[in-house]
């Protein structure tokens, strides 16, 4: 061990009884019998990375979709039911994250955040799951979670006490201020202190002392945006195809790191709601895209970095076993921590002229000494030109002479004998190839060795066949590999060369990282910077590729000619872009038209944009204005909600529960088609009734409906603003028939394509006595509605009051305007005002 005693951390993993399930199938068995360790290891195994794994190339991004994250959760009992305390560490990144907050009945949080996460395995305690007295948060994570592994572990394990002793003993010396804020939140501290039990035990390693990072996330720092709502907005996956990019994450990932890609995906989950840290990023995004030195200067260092959080989680963490592969990739890792700060230097002088606050404080970050006292460390025993390189031979030989000559005779010798064998095997393979005439030549890989490949057609073979000596022979077209014996012999003694070079390498390398390590954690530092920088730049590059705009803040939300980011891409065109206004004293629009008018795409988009505003991306828009939300509920129709069945009814009523429950003044509440699985008279009733509740809220609220008598709510709160999508009439060229084209255009008012059903009979074979009869009944009907809702001139007069307070309360906060122009302005409010109040004794319909 290189970094002190192993057993000092923490204790021995032998006792540790746990039970571990890939999924929900069977679960009450296997919750009930308590599995001793030595069985317990393969179930884990087969599913955990291990520690001989190596840092990625920045060209995978993709890797950060494979799961790697491990949480552990626990619930309070008796009294403190509902109080909810989780611990979550990447197993490619040393971080903890803990977290504690109270949930209701739905334990919507718990989910949520379990959902951003994407776990690789959930650990819970042993009395969650027992026979006959399972917990509620038990069955809905399993249910939630069927595709990840569930493990039980003995209640013991759930230690608050151990958790801060852990803290204490493996937390980073910067990040010290964690004990304060977690001291007394015994839930994540027990969560905690399993999770590193657990971790220890499945990677057979623990961690250093005082090398891990760990924070505390509060949920009131980010805005939440529940999973289902994720998913209708297809923030990070698409719904029709899981594989495909059209998603808000596919619109703006142009992130060159494996970090960085992960920083975006969490950001759009988790949007911010503080402005300045927003504005703080958008004056980055705004440098970076007036200053095109600036910006290419930093994505040319950026996309050379490796996977920084990986790198550093191998880094911190002690082997329990020397082998081969550990001692591979302890090498390996060091050439790419070399590789690493090396880019330091080239970083800075790209942020070097920079002018922004946030761009300017990185650049002061990367003055630290130790990224220098580290590297000269390095390069005192590493070979100058000894660098990260892609090939796996290239990389091979990289680490068999990254060690200087003359440091240790014994690992000189045992080189040159390595390249002595690897001559003699391409030496080898040019006599044979002349012996039999054939275009041989010496290939590698890291799972054959050293082999022979030929590009060769088959008739030019003696006998159409490969002579008799050469074995393990495939064919992919014309290209044959295969080996003989001499060339396996030869292949065993170069693994025996290279498991001497290795060993002697590993304690070389073991005494450098001793004394390094001290210096460490300024990798963390320079982890968060290279991931931000990557994100801030993926904005910048999404700008040049579409017309964005950058956001402002304030207590209004209006958008000017906006447009779907994702149909845009789709489309490869700039869609239909549309008008959006909402403020407090007009914080309800209800949205009709007829199917396919644009009523979903538009809602879905107006949430995009807030994201994109509070993630800190500009918006697809000519100008936008966003108060921040603290929630983002959406509720969208799909095509088979127009069905009336139980299921779909049920999962309505479930959604719109949840927003109920969980929504207040700073939300933004996302409705379409609620009540289409009912009869009509009860969907109208429930749409009334929930609309009715939202409105008591200060909550910014658009609701899209087929229900028209919804409309009429306008009547009676002052409020509500009625918008509907244009369509337009053409006759087909015979002249008999009348079809309906689509303008995609949000105007003000409700739609008048009252009939869209009966217009869509007379253009099928329905006979015209029935179709008649249905526009008799259906004239009938309405005029009963209309007669209902009818309007007095003291309500509209009351109306038209209500909007000029609005108006004038919002140009006392935000008004820029001069005295000239703003007394201007007031004339007109006035004007608009008088003429919206009926004329004494006149009586008006809104209808």
């Amino acid at each position: 061990s290189y970094f002190g005693d192993k057993s000092s951390c923490v204790e021995n993993a032998n006792t540790l009884n746990l039970t571990s399930s890939s999924s929900v199938r069977g679960l009450n068995s296997t919750c009930i019998g308590k599995t001793p360790l030595s069985s317990a290891r393969s179930v884990c195994r087969s599913h955990t990375p291990l520690m001989g794994y190596s840092v990625t190339s920045s060209s995978a991004v993709s890797a950060h979709t494979v799961a790697s994250v491990i949480v552990a959760v626990v619930e309070g009992r008796g009294l403190a039911r509902g109080e909810v305390g989780m611990a979550s560490i990447d197993l490619k990144n040393p971080e903890m994250v803990l977290s504690q907050f109270a949930d209701n009945t739905t334990y919507a949080k718990v989910i949520t955040k379990l959902k951003i996460l994407t776990p690789l395995e959930i650990i819970m305690s042993n009395t969650a799951c027992d026979a006959g007295n399972t917990t509620k948060l038990f069955s809905l994570i399993t249910e939630h979670f069927k595709n990840v592994t569930f493990t039980t572990v003995q209640r013991k394990y759930f230690n608050e006490t151990k958790g801060l002793e852990y803290i204490e003993q493996l937390c980073a010396s910067e990040f010290s201020t964690i004990f304060m804020e977690v001291q007394s939140k015994y839930y994540c501290l027990a969560a905690a202190a399993a999770l590193l039990k657990y971790v220890e035990f499945i990677q057979n390693a623990i961690y250093a002392p005082k090398s891990l990072k760990v924070r505390f996330q509060g949920s009131e720092k980010t805005a939440m945006i529940d999973s289902s709502s994720a998913q209708n907005l297809e923030l990070v996956i698409n719904n029709r195809d899981s594989r495909n990019g059209h998603t808000l994450l596919g619109v703006l990932n142009y992130t060159k790191t494996p970090g960085g890609s992960r920083r975006l995906r969490s950001n759009i989950l988790e949007p911010l709601v503080d402005a300045e840290t927003i504005n703080t990023r958008l004056d980055c995004v705004q440098e970076l895209l007036q200053d095109e030195e600036l910006f290419f200067g930093l994505q040319a260092v950026i996309s050379k970095f490796l996977d920084t959080e990986q790198l550093l989680s191998v880094l911190v963490q002690i082997p329990k076993q020397d082998t081969v592969k550990t001692a591979e990739s302890k090498i390996t890792n060091l050439i790419y921590l070399k590789h690493t700060l090396e880019l330091v230097d080239p970083l800075k002088a790209a942020l070097r002229s920079c002018s922004t606050q946030l761009l300017k404080a990185y650049y002061n970050s990367l003055e630290d000494t130790r990224f220098g006292i580290i590297l000269e460390k390095i390069t005192t025993v590493i070979n100058d030109d000894t660098r990260y390189t892609k090939g796996c031979l290239s990389m091979r030989t990289q680490k068999c002479y990254a060690i200087k000559p003359n440091i240790n005779e014994f690992l000189d010798i045992a080189r040159r004998t390595y390249t002595e064998i690897v001559d003699d095997i391409a030496g080898m393979i040019t006599q044979l190839a002349e012996k039999y005439g054939l275009p041989m030549k010496t290939s590698f890989s890291s799972a054959r060795g050293f082999f022979i490949q030929m590009n060769a057609d088959c008739s030019t073979l003696p006998n159409g066949q490969l002579p008799s000596e050469f074995t393990k022979i495939t064919k992919m077209k014309n290209t044959y590999s295969f080996t003989s014996a001499d060339l396996i012999k030869m292949n065993e003694r170069c693994q025996e060369s290279l498991r001497e070079i290795y060993h002697m390498t590993y304690l070389i390398v073991c005494k450098l990282l001793n004394e390094i390590y001290e210096h460490i954690h300024c990798l963390y530092k320079l982890s968060d910077i290279v991931s931000m920088l990557d994100m801030l730049l993926s904005f910048a590059h999404a700008c040049t590729l579409s017309d964005y705009v950058r956001p402002e803040f304030t207590d209004t939300l209006a958008i000017k000619q906006g447009w779907h980011p994702i149909l845009e891409k789709i489309a490869m065109e700039k869609p239909v872009s549309n008008n959006t206004y909402l403020t407090e004293g007009n914080n309800f629009v209800i949205i009709t038209g007829p199917n396919m008018s644009g009523k979903s795409t538009y809602l879905k988009q107006i949430a995009l944009c807030q994201i994109m505003a509070q993630i800190g991306s500009y918006v697809p828009a000519e100008y936008c204005s966003f108060r921040i939300a603290e929630q983002i509920f959406t509720r969208i129709g799909m095509d088979d909600d127009i069905e009336t069945n139980a299921s779909t009814f049920m999962k309505e009523m479930k959604e719109i529960t949840y927003i109920i429950q969980n929504a207040n003044d700073k939300s933004l509440i996302i409705i379409d088609e609620l009540g289409r699985g009912t009869s009509a008279e009860e969907g109208i009733g429930i749409c009334y009734a929930a609309c009715e509740y939202l409105l008591n809220l200060k909550a910014f609220t658009l609701f899209a409906t087929h229900f028209l008598e919804l409309c009429h709510i306008d009547a009676l709160y002052p409020n509500v603003e009625n918008y509907h999508f244009e369509v337009q009439h053409v006759r087909s060229s015979a002249g008999n028939k009348e079809k309906i084209a689509y303008t995609y255009t949000l105007s003000k008012g409700y739609t008048e394509e009252k009939n869209y059903g009966l217009k869509a009979a007379e253009a099928s074979s329905l006979p015209s006595s029935i179709i008649l009869d249905a526009k008799e009944i259906t004239n009938h009907i309405a005029k009963q509605i209309l007669h209902r809702h009818k309007s007095t001139p003291e309500m509209m007069k009351q109306r038209a009051a209500y909007q000029l307070a609005v108006r004038l309360v919002q140009t006392a906060r935000n008004s820029r305007l001069d005295p000239d122009s703003l007394r201007v302005y007031l004339k007109g409010l006035k004007k608009k005002y008088e003429a919206s109040c009926p004329a004494p004794g006149k009586n008006m319909s809104d209808g």
